[in-house]
């Protein structure tokens, strides 16, 4: 058989073979994996050719998904984005897509991730060899829900729960959290909801036509409403909001207020793990922070020996 023959004798196969993956398989997978390998933007040659050599890859959240061709089928490889250039004998192996549900479960330090769409994905493991069905199902342990809402956005049927109407179905401890301001929602999503703390892209806003004006982030999967975290996070606001202001007189120089403001931006922005024992030029350096509470905290722990109420003044 010559070159040419050969070639549309496989493109026809290729064709056929693409016909049988995707005819059986549900709406919302279908359509999730056709977009992992760029079906919409690729023609079948120049896709089934990517897929014969290095594979496709796409990021989803911080795992990376690659689809190659093994033995005439698909075959999935899935990992953290960070694990990209090692090698499978390099990382921790898996092949029950159950597993995704324990590796989601805590950072690389072992701490509990409360919200699993958090940029904390624990690193080191590989799924080599899971089909369609089973990639899907592995991606829906690590993101609950994410590939559902967005095959909803795309198809314009995504159902948006604004901060109002939350709010408002709350009961019992957290039926306190309605009080919050238009400009403390502002807050509380710029507090939450932000790429650095988490990897959904927020579509809700204070309420229908008021939106919030906090950056939506650039994720790839949609947030339809504020979640547990949030409204949790809103009960505490919630209660700090309600104390007076008051007026304090405190004594620093320039450059500890500038240590204050810069504890303040560390801790608020996860830096502090990243800042080294040796940079004393770090507001946030641990030995600078603790020169400073030397110097200006008194023996009950108030700064510049003033205490927060009066009655411990008395």
């Amino acid at each position: 058989m010559d070159a040419s023959l050969f070639g549309r004798f496989r493109t026809a196969t290729d064709y056929v073979r693409d016909w049988s993956t995707w005819r059986d398989l549900p709406e919302t997978r279908r359509a999730f994996l056709r977009w992992v390998e760029g079906a919409d933007d690729l023609d079948i040659e120049e896709r089934y050719a990517a897929l014969r050599g290095d594979g496709i890859r796409r990021r989803w959240g911080q795992l990376l998904l690659t689809v190659s061709l093994e033995r005439g089928h698909r075959s999935y490889d899935l990992r953290h984005e960070d694990d990209a250039d090692r090698s499978t004998d390099e990382l921790t192996t898996h092949d029950d897509p159950l597993d995704a549900r324990h590796l989601a479960t805590e950072d690389d330090d072992g701490r509990y991730r409360p919200l699993k769409t958090a940029p904390t994905l624990r690193t080191g493991w590989v799924f080599p060899d899971l089909s369609g069905e089973e990639v899907v199902e592995a991606i829906d342990y690590f993101y609950p829900a994410t590939v559902a809402n967005w095959h909803r956005e795309r198809e314009g049927a995504l159902d948006v729960t604004h901060w109002r109407e939350t709010a408002e179905r709350q009961t019992g401890i957290y039926d306190v959290v309605d009080e919050l301001s238009g400009e403390q929602v502002e807050w509380l999503a710029q507090s939450c909801c932000v790429d650095s703390q988490c990897l959904k892209r927020r579509m809700w806003d204070e309420e229908e036509g008021a939106e919030l004006d906090v950056p939506r982030g650039e994720g790839a999967f949609p947030c339809r409403e504020p979640c547990s975290l949030v409204v949790a996070a809103a009960r505490k606001w919630t209660t700090l909001e309600r104390e007076e202001a008051r007026e304090y007189t405190f004594t620093l120089t320039p450059s500890e207020k500038e240590q204050v403001e810069d504890l303040v931006d560390a801790v608020a922005d996860g830096r502090v793990g990243e800042i080294r024992e040796a940079d004393v030029y770090e507001g946030a350096n641990r030995y600078r922070a603790r020169y400073l509470r030397a110097k200006r905290f008194d023996d009950e722990g108030n700064l510049s020996g003033v205490p927060t109420d009066d009655e411990e003044a008395d």
